[in-house]
């Protein structure tokens, strides 16, 4: 009884691991980007890119950021790898365009049947799930944005059987925030440069700190006080590079060292010319005693002693 018990449990089990394996509703969780292929976000009115991804060539990058109350349009493809029953659901986070009265969607692949739900004046949408590939142009408003916070918005969101499968989500920035962001990207460049450079460490740690600093201020929503931060970077000369400090200092040591010879060798000429001072002012007085005695002997004698005495008076400044 008991192995019959055990081999029944089995085969339930080997069922249940076969019926899961082979639905038809097994889908990817959200945001893994395998139903969502490629998009391109750009603005409404002059067809900038803004972001671009594509799975297939390895796009992804920012290229200017969204703004929020602009108006942008998000051409995506979505491959449809897996059928199921029902329909796919796809639902805009953006506003209504006030450019394109026509609705959110165009459905731009001409062989792909969307249905007879598909409303594409409504921010939701319901599409065939049918195995293929689609791609379809929504447009919209960004939402405004009461503070300088960066606000991420799910711009278009898929979903199978409930569950949402996929998400192009967009990060709405401020015009402050898009002025910061610009200016953070020009110091950060120039943090690189100047590491490369070879700039004073002590300097790259101040620089780095700032950044970070101005960083943590933007996303706070203080984005004023971190572009002023960013703005304080801005100095006329950086430090010296840790090159030329280290051949600075031996240069310095060179230049001291003359320093103090010359020091040693003006004390020696001055000790020695005090020393002949004091030689001369002995002899002076010497010819003091020495005139005034050959004044009593040869008058012209004691004139040349008179004229001698002077100018070694001269000489050593009496």
């Amino acid at each position: 009884m008991k192995n019959k018990i055990l081999a029944l449990s089995l085969l339930l089990l080997l069922a249940t691991m076969t019926v899961i394996s082979i639905s038809p509703t097994s889908v990817k969780a959200a945001g893994e980007g395998q139903w969502i292929t490629a998009y391109k976000i750009q603005d409404a009115a002059t067809n900038e890119t803004l972001v671009e991804y594509n799975a297939a060539t390895g796009i992804n990058q920012t290229l200017s950021p969204t703004i929020p109350g602009a108006e942008i349009k998000i051409t995506f493809t979505v491959n449809v790898f897996a059928g199921g029953s029902g329909n796919l659901q796809l639902k805009s986070g953006l506003q209504k365009s006030l450019t394109y009265t026509n609705g959110y969607w165009v459905l731009v692949s001409e062989d792909y049947d969307p249905g007879s739900d598909y409303n594409p004046n409504s921010n939701i949408a319901q599409v065939n799930w049918v195995v293929g590939e689609f791609t379809m142009t929504l447009y919209g408003r960004v939402p405004a944005s009461a503070t300088d916070t960066a606000k991420v918005i799910n711009a278009v969101t898929l979903s199978a059987g409930g569950e949402a499968i996929d998400q192009i989500t967009i990060i709405a920035t401020t015009a402050n925030l898009a002025a910061f962001n610009t200016l953070y990207n020009q110091q950060e460049a120039k943090l690189k440069s100047l590491i490369s450079g070879g700039v004073a460490q002590g300097y790259i740690e101040i620089f780095t700190n700032v950044l970070n600093a101005s960083k943590a201020l933007a996303i706070s929503g203080d984005v004023t006080n971190a572009v002023a931060l960013l703005n304080g970077l801005n100095v006329a000369n950086e430090p010296v590079s840790s090159t030329m400090e280290s051949l600075f200092l031996p240069i310095v040591g060179v230049l001291a060292a003359v320093a103090v010879i010359f020091v040693i060798l003006f004390l020696r000429i001055r000790g020695k010319v005090s020393y002949f001072q004091l030689v001369v002012e002995d002899q002076i007085k010497d010819l003091e005693g020495l005139t005034l005695r050959a004044s009593k002997i040869d008058r012209s004698m004691s004139s040349n002693l008179e004229s001698v005495k002077e100018r070694l008076k001269r000489l050593v400044g009496m």
